[in-house]
């Protein structure tokens, strides 16, 4: 596809193409806001503001520490931890090492761990004391030879960081028993490497910066291989899209961000952090955003500029009784991803900020943003929006040929963002790039005649009712907007007559709401083949850490 028909629908000033290859790597980027924003505040962490000369200072150090380790240019190390300080701080670090950085969730269990650690080969992890009793239980069968312990009040100050980790370890018992005998506390390495010399290596675009794992909710995990290259091109794309956004913020106002996703995830990792360091903005890590009355009341205290979440995330706050205690009257952009952002969340999260809901779309293996809604638009509108600068997109049918506007077909995208392929599994990487350079994303959308895509679903999570296709986005979006309908979920189960019939589970709002009304109301809303045979309500629905609901889970259930 050479024609760009959705250049049309760009706002005025954001540009087609723009240069992504203004920096050598990633680590130049960073060095360039930690000097020119150096008296800035980069981090907001429990009341505790952390500049970008100290995230400077202590990166340096502690690339430094790792230097002074056994680690060749090139070797892996983990990164096991909520959003706290010591994360940022690391990511500089390693990439300031001439290493390559290995993000893992923090809620993995032992045997996840274990799997992530040795496909990538990681030689050091960088861990919240929280979870070092899950590595204890693996070290032993990967090839970690170093580990770095960190603790929730670190980077607090002497009298605040031990009461912080007092009440973690002690009142709240969140630190299980472990038994680590070499490794080394995050203060003592900063230490160190304040006392050892830093050699600053040559790292080049097409160097490997990160592993971002992705497919452990459809499959075997695999690591997206991201090069510096694709990293900085995202971050630049994120820029010049956002900038009718980014310059509504007052001039005497620093941009600030929110960051309740996690960062060990792509969204939050590149739109987040790296976005937010290079435009010298305010990052407020929040370490537990299921604790939605901890996090509103953190948020109370900043003026918000920029909020990137997801749709469950939207929809939590927005019914929290808490909710108009921030001042929502600043709030510039709210930026949905990682999943669907379903209408009626969206109505409502206009209704009570005044602040539309722009959604945009990617995936790990695009570093991640591939589209996005124009950032000057002024309301919801159930698409994906069209391509980034830089960025081809183009649907494909079964046999891999284009189809055009109106057809639906599988999303295809072309790009800077895009990885360089599945670490150490060129199989995979030929499953889902195309001849002429295109990812296959397994999404199924259509794209209107002014170049906007729509997600209809993914290819496996569609159900096949004698014949008929029922995506179930579709039907998630219309049943979220009945009264009393707090979430829901729509999954394909076995069916002797029909093949596949559809199963519908319901978290409700209004305890009042009987299943007579929810098939009432599809009745009237949805054609028969899509109507649910099954009707389950919940208390909650099974979701990844970053609020993406598992609809696998409710299908084995």
């Amino acid at each position: 596809m050479t024609d760009r028909i959705w250049l049309t629908s760009y706002p005025p000033g954001v540009p087609a193409d723009i240069d992504v290859a203004k920096y050598d790597s990633l680590v130049a980027l960073m060095q360039e806001s930690f000097s020119k924003y150096a008296d800035r505040v980069a981090y907001s962490f429990m009341g505790k503001d952390i500049s970008y000369a100290t995230t400077d200072t202590l990166s340096q150090a502690f690339a430094a520490y790792l230097q002074s380790l056994d680690l060749s240019r090139g070797d892996r190390v983990a990164i096991m931890m909520p959003n706290v300080p010591q994360y940022p701080v690391a990511v500089a670090a390693i990439l300031r090492a001439g290493l390559v950085l290995v993000n893992i969730n923090p809620l993995y269990t032992a045997r996840e761990l274990e799997h992530q650690l040795k496909d990538s080969g990681a030689r050091a992890i960088v861990i919240l004391e929280n979870f070092a009793n899950t590595l204890e239980k693996c070290i032993g069968a990967t090839q970690v030879k170093h580990v770095v312990l960190c603790a929730m009040g670190d980077q607090l100050g002497l009298l605040k960081g031990a009461l912080v980790n007092y009440v973690v370890r002690h009142r709240k018992k969140l630190v299980p028993a472990f038994n680590l005998p070499t490794a080394v506390r995050f203060n003592d390495a900063v230490a160190r490497g304040t006392a050892a010399t830093f050699k600053k290596p040559e790292i080049k675009a097409d160097d490997v910066a990160v592993l971002q794992y992705t497919g452990g909710t459809t499959g075997v995990s695999k690591g997206a291989v991201l090069l510096h290259r694709n990293l900085i091109a995202n971050v630049l794309q994120n820029e010049a899209w956002g900038e009718p956004l980014f310059s509504k913020i007052p001039a005497n106002e620093q941009p600030t961000f929110v960051c309740a996703l996690p960062l060990y995830h792509i969204f939050a990792f590149t739109y987040c952090m790296m976005l937010a360091m290079r435009l010298g903005g305010k990052l407020i890590l929040i370490a537990n955003p299921r604790d939605m009355s901890g996090m509103l009341k953190e948020l109370s205290k900043h003026r918000i500029h920029v909020l990137p979440a997801v749709n469950t995330l939207f929809n939590g706050m927005a019914n929290h009784p808490d909710f108009n205690t921030v001042d929502w009257s600043h709030l510039k952009g709210a930026t949905g991803g990682g999943t669907a952002v379903q209408s009626a969340v969206a109505k409502l999260w206009l209704e009570k900020t005044g602040c539309p809901i722009l959604e945009g779309y990617g995936l790990s293996e695009t570093s991640p943003t591939a589209s996005g809604n124009p950032a000057n638009a002024t309301e919801y509108s159930g698409s994906i929006g069209v391509p980034m600068p830089n960025t081809w997109m183009k649907l494909l049918d079964d046999d891999g040929n284009d189809v055009g506007p109106g057809q639906s077909g599988e999303i295809a995208i072309k790009g800077p963002q895009v990885m360089a392929g599945y670490w150490q599994r060129p199989d995979e990487t030929a499953k889902v790039m195309t001849a002429d350079g295109y990812l296959k994303t397994g999404d199924i959308g259509v794209m209107d005649e002014r170049g906007y895509f729509k997600i209809v679903d993914r290819k496996k999570d569609m159900v096949l009712v004698s014949g008929f296709n029922v995506y179930p986005t579709e039907l998630e979006d219309v049943v979220a907007q009945l009264d009393g309908v707090l979430e829901c979920a729509c999954v394909g189960v076995p069916d002797a007559k029909t093949g596949e019939a559809v199963k519908l589970v319901i978290v409700r709002k209004n305890p009042a709401l009987t299943e007579a009304q929810v098939r009432a109301y599809c009745k009237e809303n949805l054609t028969g083949y899509k109507q649910p045979k099954v009707i389950e309500f919940r208390t909650e629905l099974p979701k990844t850490p970053v609020g993406k609901i598992l609809r696998r889970e409710l299908r084995d259930k």
